[in-house]
């Protein structure tokens, strides 16, 4: 139905991604072990959607396994900037930001059919 309007390629999501991708040192009754951690990566979606379709729509476009879907709602900010006409008064659109976590070993490559 087309749910993904399009991919966030930002640094924010970028240091998400990086930070996310650390190694964890879990203690655990004396043993220490690692824990890898999996990728995540971001889209700005339709409002209507929900998380079940925002994981199929995902891993249909970029043959990928998704393990999980956070989603936040961002609502418009009022915008008003002076021009030579006098104060120009406006408001950005809302919009829904979906996190999706992949699982180890899958990456999505959004400059592949460049």
């Amino acid at each position: 139905m087309g749910f993904i309007i399009k991919p966030m390629v930002t640094e924010k999501m970028t240091k998400l991604t990086d930070k996310s991708s650390e190694d964890k040192v879990v203690k655990h009754k004396g043993e220490k072990r690692t824990v890898l951690a999996q990728p995540k990566y971001g889209f700005i979606v339709k409002p209507e959607a929900n998380k079940l379709e925002i994981k199929k729509e995902v891993e249909a476009l970029y043959n990928v396994t998704v393990v999980d879907v956070n989603t936040v709602r961002y609502a418009g900010k009022r915008q008003a900037r002076y021009t030579k006409a006098g104060l120009v008064k406006g408001q950005k659109n809302a919009f829904k930001k979906a996190i999706v976590t992949l699982k180890n070993g899958d990456s999505i490559d959004f400059y592949s059919n460049i």
